[in-house]
């Protein structure tokens, strides 16, 4: 059978992605201006980051239909990847994090062909094993990984110059920060994964996954190769993550297995799920929200994660579609 893709219109047109890129850009530079200190820096960077993951789980979760609990084992590949790179082969830190992005890519390649065969409870299950066997890898070879204790990471450096959080630089006669430097590192990733994941969802391959996500069936029968495109939106996917772990672990010098946990990949579902599936700028800011809250409940000590939980649960309720769709479409009914 050869295989054909669905011709539907793409639900982000060439023209319609302009305007949304264009507000992303003038609040990823406003932003600056509205921090107080390097706390309110560190914050937005890992933000920033955490939404560049979010986006390419997006297309897994919220394109392709494919539920992934072990997204975190991804992550922290890069960032124990491009760590061990740099200090056991002195291997300079940009190349370290691409060579890490191919070899999560060929992970994910290997792992992905048997269990994206598995639909519903069971590729749910099969993800989780993974990241449950990624945890326990990273906690035992402790020779390796630095196990619980975690693993120091070499600093960012670009052309020769150290990317430091404490130091300052020379930029165009202006002193600026580490933290502001890391700051638009951390924005330029966030801006391009948007940008490739917009491109990604108007082409062939977005047109082949929305079909996919409304029936696996019926894509089947119109001729996609479902298997073959589960599979590449998964490699892609675990790309985005590796190169954010990648990121997150040259800014923060130092790194631990939680980055692999169950609850770091959980977390990650939470914020495609609360922003909106299906919705690039829905999981932004699900990683907003999602990040945020618990500054704000800090002060409320024991009920802290009590309060957190039920604000998460009144917005699965009453927005089951997630943030951004559900106010979308009340715009709409309200719109003459």
């Amino acid at each position: 059978m050869s295989e054909a893709i669905p011709q539907s219109p793409p639900r982000v047109r060439a023209t319609a992605k302009w305007p949304g890129l264009t507000v992303l850009a003038v609040v990823l530079l406003v932003l600056p201006f509205l921090a107080g200190n390097d706390y309110h820096y560190d914050l937005m960077i890992k933000i920033a980051l955490t939404a560049g993951v979010a986006v390419g789980l997006n297309l897994l979760v919220g394109y392709a239909g494919q539920i992934s609990l072990g997204h975190a084992a991804f992550y922290a590949a890069g960032a124990y990847g491009s760590a061990l790179l740099v200090s056991h082969y002195e291997i300079t830190p940009v190349p370290a994090m691409l060579l890490a992005a191919v070899g999560v890519a060929v992970l994910a390649w290997l792992v992905g062909r048997p269990i994206l065969h598995l639909k519903g409870h069971y590729l749910s299950m099969a993800t989780l094993g993974l990241g449950v066997i990624a945890a326990i890898v990273i906690n035992n070879e402790d020779q390796l990984t630095g196990g619980p204790d975690g693993l120091t990471v070499a600093p960012l450096s670009v052309f020769g110059h150290e990317l430091s959080v404490f130091g300052s630089y020379q930029l165009f006669g202006l002193t600026i920060s580490g933290t502001q430097v890391w700051y638009g590192i951390a924005a330029g990733f966030l801006f391009l994964s948007v940008v490739f994941a917009l491109n990604l969802i108007d082409s062939p391959l977005g047109r082949a996954l929305r079909a996919l996500h409304g029936s696996e069936i019926a894509a089947q029968v119109a001729g996609v190769d479902t298997a073959k495109f589960k599979l590449r939106v998964f490699v892609i996917s675990a790309v985005y993550a590796s190169l954010a772990g990648s990121l997150y672990g040259y800014y923060g010098g130092f790194i631990t297995p939680n980055i692999a946990s169950f609850t770091h990949s959980i977390e990650l579902i939470t914020i495609v799920v609360l922003g909106g599936m299906a919705s690039t700028y829905g999981v932004i800011l699900g990683a907003v929200i999602l990040l945020l809250i618990p500054q704000f409940l800090t002060g409320f000590q024991e009920l802290e994660m009590v309060l957190f939980g039920a604000i998460l649960m009144a917005v699965m309720i009453f927005m089951p579609r997630g943030l951004v769709p559900t106010l979308a479409r009340r715009f709409q009914k309200e719109a003459p």
